[in-house]
C-alpha cells in the first residue's frame, strides 16, 4: 500500500486535490477558515447584497443605560422643532412656522455633520443624510422668506422669469 491511501488527508493526497478542485469561488480570497472553506478577503460588497448595511453613525447618541429619548436626542431634537413649525402654521403663522420647519432639517443636517453618533437621524450614508437634510431645509427656509405678501427674500430674475413664462 502506498502512503497517499494511508493517510488520506495528508497535503498533497489525490483526495485532498479533488476536495480543493470542488470549491467554486467568486470573491477574492485569502487563507480558508476554520472548516476549510475558502473567507472573503475584501472589504468591497458582494454583487448581490442579501440585507442593509447600518447607516455610518446609526448607532445609539447616548449609553444603553439611558432612557429611550436620551438615547435618540437629535431626531428628536428636528421633530419636536418641525412639529412646532407645524403648529405655528397651523395657528396661522404661515412665514415662521414653514421658516422653523426649514431651520429644524438644517440642523438636522448640521447634527449630522458634526456628531458621530446620531441615532436615527442616520439614515443613509452621512454624505447623503447631509445633502437631503440640508438641500431640503435650504429650500424650505427659502420659500419662507419668499412667501407673498410682503416677502423677506426679494429675488429679482424670478419675478422675470415668471412673467416671461406667463406671457408667452
Amino acid at each position: 500500500m502506498s502512503a497517499e491511501r494511508n493517510a488520506p488527508d495528508a497535503p498533497g493526497t489525490t483526495e485532498e486535490r479533488e476536495r480543493a478542485e470542488d470549491i467554486t469561488v467568486r470573491d477574492p480570497v485569502s487563507a480558508p477558515d476554520a472548516e476549510g472553506r475558502p473567507r472573503r478577503a475584501t472589504r468591497r460588497f458582494p454583487l448581490f447584497t442579501r440585507d442593509t448595511a447600518r447607516p455610518e453613525g446609526g448607532g445609539r447618541a447616548a449609553p444603553r443605560d439611558a432612557p429611550a429619548p436620551a438615547r435618540q436626542w437629535p431626531i428628536l431634537s428636528v421633530l419636536l422643532t418641525v412639529g412646532l413649525g407645524l403648529l405655528l402654521t397651523a395657528l396661522d403663522q404661515f412665514r415662521l412656522g414653514t421658516l422653523l420647519v426649514g431651520v429644524a432639517l438644517l440642523a438636522g443636517s448640521v447634527l449630522r455633520w458634526l456628531v458621530p453618533d446620531v441615532g436615527m437621524l442616520a439614515v443613509r450614508s452621512r454624505f447623503t443624510d447631509i445633502v437631503t437634510y440640508g438641500g431640503l431645509g435650504l429650500v424650505i427656509a427659502l420659500l419662507a422668506l419668499m412667501v407673498q405678501p410682503h416677502p423677506l427674500l426679494e429675488i429679482p430674475f424670478l419675478k422675470d422669469t415668471l412673467h416671461f413664462t406667463v406671457d408667452s
